[in-house]
């Protein structure tokens, strides 16, 4: 068995921070979205995984996550020069996948889910298809499965006006070396795409063993900002042990579960949990809030500041009033100036969003 996780792709719902960088690589919890979907796959015991990149970002892919050693997997980056869909990525990847039964992940998902459930049902009933379903309140958005009693997928429609059910295709499918016959056999979408959800159903037209798997746990795209920030509140929620390896003055005080990294500085702050702060930050006058992430490097002085992520190198300074439900990115600088009389003064990147109340 291999796996394939697609991190190509624009990022156009998070821009402007994917101007700059992956969309996969933008942290949770201060760690890069990409590397859940890898460590989940190492935990369900496959090791041999290709990453298909971008020509855009493909280089910081590699750069940050590696050859694969810190997962303990084998990595192969496999480019896909252009953004043609999801099962033109699987046709890129049919060298490195050879004959093998694979699991096909997208990056930009978390998945609260143990996938040796998902393989234990695919592997146990002979399948060549297994599509993971989520229950969901707006099926219309999303590709939608309609399936029998026993879970055997009948028909899969992309983003219905009329959903035959609620269960919408989570971006987690295993799939035998059939799916490359199916893929030889489809032609692009109206949108000029090879879809997968017209690979797949293919293989349903040809009685090809098509089963679904029902999450009982939650699911997260995280690729529009609010759902990023609920990714990183579920997973604070989750996953954030208090552990205080930084330095944290007299003054301060912590409460809830508040995790400080190496070599950060907390002086005469309040941070109320669960709470991550990255290594080398420098917090000084601070109230930070619950459900915040504070990546590495960061400096914040009078800032109040909740339900928010902040990347790595940022600088957030003398801002009077309370930051709420922000994203901000990489070396951003965030101050107010000295000058009178008081106006606001910004430069800002396409597709921003700023909202002064």
């Amino acid at each position: 068995m291999k796996a394939i996780i697609l991190s190509g792709g624009k990022g156009t719902r998070l821009r402007p921070l994917t101007y700059t960088g992956a969309k996969q690589l933008v942290p949770v919890a201060n760690k890069p979205i990409l590397w859940y979907g890898i460590e989940s796959i190492v935990a369900a015991g496959i090791t041999e995984i290709g990453i298909i990149i971008s020509p855009e970002t493909g280089e910081e892919v590699k750069t940050k996550t590696g050859d694969g050693d810190r997962f303990g997997a084998k990595i192969t980056y496999i480019r896909q020069d252009e953004p043609l869909g999801l099962a033109h990525a699987v046709k890129v990847a049919q060298p490195f996948l050879g004959d093998s039964d694979f699991v096909m992940y997208l990056g930009d998902n978390l998945v609260q889910s143990q996938l040796d459930l998902f393989l234990d049902k695919f592997n146990s009933q002979h399948l060549d298809a297994l599509t993971l379903l989520c229950e969901v309140e707006n099926p219309s958005s999303f590709g939608v499965a309609r399936v029998d009693e026993n879970g055997k997928v009948l028909e899969l429609i992309e983003k219905p006006k009329n959903p035959p059910s609620n269960l919408a295709l989570v971006g987690v499918y295993l799939f035998s070396p059939e799916i490359h016959h199916a893929i030889a056999s489809i032609k692009p979408s109206p949108r000029g795409e090879l879809e997968i959800t017209d690979a797949i159903q293919h293989l349903i037209d040809k009685q090809k063993s098509v089963a679904s798997f029902k999450l009982s746990g939650w699911w997260l795209d995280t690729g529009k900002k609010d759902d990023l920030l609920a990714a990183n509140q579920i997973i604070l929620d989750d996953s954030v042990e208090s552990a205080i390896e930084g330095e944290v003055d007299d003054q301060s005080k912590l409460s809830g579960r508040v995790y400080i990294g190496s070599g950060s500085i907390v002086h005469n702050s309040m941070i109320r949990g669960p709470v991550m702060i990255g290594k080398n930050c420098k917090i000084e006058n601070c109230f930070i809030g619950p459900y915040s992430s504070i990546a590495d490097n960061t400096t914040l002085i009078d800032i109040d500041i909740e339900h928010s992520v902040v990347l790595q190198g940022a600088i957030l300074e003398g801002i009077s009033d309370r930051i709420v439900d922000s994203l901000i990115g990489e070396r951003a600088s965030l101050k107010t100036a000295p000058q009178r009389p008081k106006a606001l003064r910004f430069m800002i990147g396409d597709d921003s969003k700023i909202e002064l109340t």
